[in-house]
């Protein structure tokens, strides 16, 4: 894996980790959490997030 696709995984963690945040937190719903963490998944390009889920 080159630096620059650990770095997105980093980053896409750090991401879903905030998102869960939010979600716990009542400021988001599902249904933006799920739309959120597709636009994330394109935006990182993780190739480790399914194992996130």
């Amino acid at each position: 894996m080159s630096q620059e696709q650990i770095l997105n995984e980093v980053k896409y963690k750090t991401a879903l980790h905030m998102l869960n945040t939010m979600l716990e937190a009542g400021m988001l719903t599902l249904s933006e959490y799920r739309r959120i963490d597709e636009m994330n998944r394109i935006s990182f390009s993780p190739d480790l997030a399914g194992v996130y889920t």
